[in-house]
């Protein structure tokens, strides 16, 4: 199995920006898993800017399949007295891949102060049943990567309100970084598939995030993930995405529209 760490450490420097290799293990079929070319993008960034101020928010549109050796671009879109706002462009042997935009914010002094995501009450993820079977019959080849729990909702196919309530975290306990969480945030098949008679393929167009907390010293890696289907039609599916960590903070806002071919 390729850790995440040593993955992103062999990102190497390019004349046009950088390039990176993906192994098997963390592919979703033949293209390279949607949460990891969206870190494979803030990683980049981040190594192109490394001053920047801390990622408030990115957009991932995942417009091609990410295979072979991959390139990534960076350049500058704007940059402010606080904030840097970043294109990426990952691209792959059919050409561009995932196109990311990155905002960078630094913090400012504010009279205002609120925070109404609320973490739902659920056993702590040692006293969960895994999300997959023993076997990870019907599991991506990525999803190895990461240690996942059910703390609540359904399964893929078991029908049901299509919403999963997962403890996820990854395996390489190195990974810590902000890339690093967004690769994980990404991680379960979207909640639609509940609902599916069989298994069929699905297809993440865009996803949406916005980092509203980081880890604290007392982080233990695990992160609650919440994510429902809002719409399922036409061959595609909008859901939301919220991230806690073990405390009960909020980290990721998340959304996404994803095609479905059932």
């Amino acid at each position: 199995m390729t850790l995440y760490t040593d993955l992103v450490a062999a990102i190497a420097p390019t004349d046009t920006g950088f390039s990176a290799h993906v192994s098997d293990d963390w592919k979703q079929g033949r293209t390279t898993y949607g949460g990891l070319s969206g870190a494979l993008c803030v990683e980049a960034a981040l190594r192109t800017f490394p001053e920047a101020p801390p990622l408030r928010s990115a957009q991932f549109a995942f417009v091609g399949p990410a295979s072979g050796e991959l390139a990534i671009s960076v350049r500058p879109l704007r940059q402010g007295k606080s904030t840097l706002f970043v294109a990426v462009d990952l691209i792959g042997e059919q050409g561009v891949a995932t196109h990311g935009v990155l905002t960078f914010g630094a913090a400012r002094a504010s009279a205002l102060s609120y925070e109404e995501v609320l973490c739902p009450p659920v056993s702590p993820a040692n006293a969960c049943e895994l999300f997959f079977p023993e076997n990870r019959q019907g599991a991506p080849h990525f999803s190895s990567q990461f240690e996942v729990r059910k703390a609540g909702g359904t399964r893929p196919l078991a029908g049901g309100e299509p919403e999963y309530l997962l403890w996820i975290r990854h395996r390489d306990a190195a990974a810590t970084s902000i890339s690093a969480l967004v690769a994980l945030a990404d991680m379960p098949p979207p909640p639609a598939m509940a609902l599916f008679p069989q298994f069929g393929p699905i297809s993440t167009m865009t996803w949406s995030l916005d980092i509203v907390g980081l880890p604290q010293a007392d982080d233990d890696g695990w992160r609650l993930l919440r994510t429902r289907a809002e719409t399922i039609g036409d061959g595609y599916s909008t859901q939301e995405m919220h991230l806690w960590d073990a405390k009960g903070r909020p980290l990721v806002l998340a959304r996404q529209n994803v095609a479905i071919f059932v």
